[in-house]
């Protein structure tokens, strides 16, 4: 989760990354979700701490996930081999 750690990230959720020039906004979700995984957590460790921060049930919980790991991908923020 190298490629993360360099992202600029404020409270509001604006990112920018350096490397790339390229910036975007996450959602309260995924600012949480990119903590997380800067921290070196586990997909399974992420999963359940979204499962104990917001009222969803663990089918959608992995669901948005992993489709929010997939957009990191194309962002280039995460290697394939990642995650």
């Amino acid at each position: 989760m190298e490629k993360l750690k360099r992202l600029a990230i404020n409270e509001e959720g604006f990112a920018f990354d350096p490397e790339t020039g390229n910036s975007f906004v996450l959602n309260q979700t995924g600012l949480f979700i990119v903590r997380l995984l800067r921290e070196g957590l586990s997909e399974e460790e992420v999963i359940n701490r979204l499962l104990n921060e917001f009222e969803v049930d663990e089918e959608t919980a992995r669901r948005d996930f992993y489709d929010f790991l997939e957009q990191l991908r194309i962002l280039g923020l995460v290697d394939t081999k990642e995650g």
